[in-house]
């Protein structure tokens, strides 16, 4: 589904930036924050996966919150929040593009509910992107959700990362969004650790950072 269109809730909220300026930029951090927390405060992440060359875009959700209820919820429940944020991240990744920095440039995190809403949008647009940041998330639908998403993500690396106890994270879910990932021809590491509970730990900046590195050292 094409959302970049949609007019919703978050279309024309503030976008904050960091890092280099989009015109100079070689490439992009997308940074989705979680349910009640600030652009601001997800771009706190970008002073330690600082790269100089790299501008960190981060949206604000209206009213602090991507949509109303759990990401386990029906889809329908949590509309129009569900589209109108994913629009909102399509029309920043078309931001970042007409900015002449190509998707294997563009890197899409998030924590929590973005870290479900940066999922929910590579799977139903699958493309060849730098990078995928998933920490505490998975993608978007009730407990029985059959996911069939079909194209091709050319071994956009994938990082996925939460906690075995974590209560809003069924890992479950973080397994199942993997399987997905990897059907889709993502090239996928997954890390659950023991009673981390609901936050980003060391071990996960540094897997992220393997990313970053791995895009800025590959040629496009």
């Amino acid at each position: 589904m094409n959302v970049s269109d949609l007019q919703g809730p978050h279309q024309g909220q503030k976008v904050y930036t960091a890092g280099a300026s989009l015109p100079e930029a070689q490439a992009a951090m997308i940074l989705v924050h979680g349910r009640g927390a600030t652009a601001p405060s997800i771009l706190e992440l970008a002073q330690v996966l600082e790269h100089p060359d790299m501008v960190y875009l981060a949206p604000q959700a209206f009213q602090n919150t991507w949509y109303p209820f759990s990401f386990l919820s029906p889809l329908n429940q949590n509309q129009p929040g569900l589209d109108s944020a994913l629009s909102t991240i399509s029309e920043l990744v078309d931001r970042v593009v007409e900015a002449n920095i190509p998707r294997e440039r563009i890197i899409l995190a998030g924590f929590s509910q973005g870290a479900c809403l940066v999922s929910e949008f590579a799977a139903r647009n699958p493309e060849r992107f730098g990078g995928l940041l998933v920490f505490s998330g998975g993608l978007i639908g009730p407990p029985d959700m059959e996911f069939h998403h079909e194209g091709s993500m050319g071994g956009t690396p994938v990082f996925l990362g939460c906690s075995d106890i974590d209560f809003h994270i069924p890992e479950k879910r973080v397994n199942e969004s993997a399987d997905v990932f990897t059907r889709l021809g993502a090239d996928v590491t997954k890390r659950i650790y023991k009673g981390m509970g609901h936050t980003i730990i060391q071990e996960e900046i540094d897997e992220a950072r393997k990313i970053i590195d791995q895009m800025m050292a590959s040629e496009v």
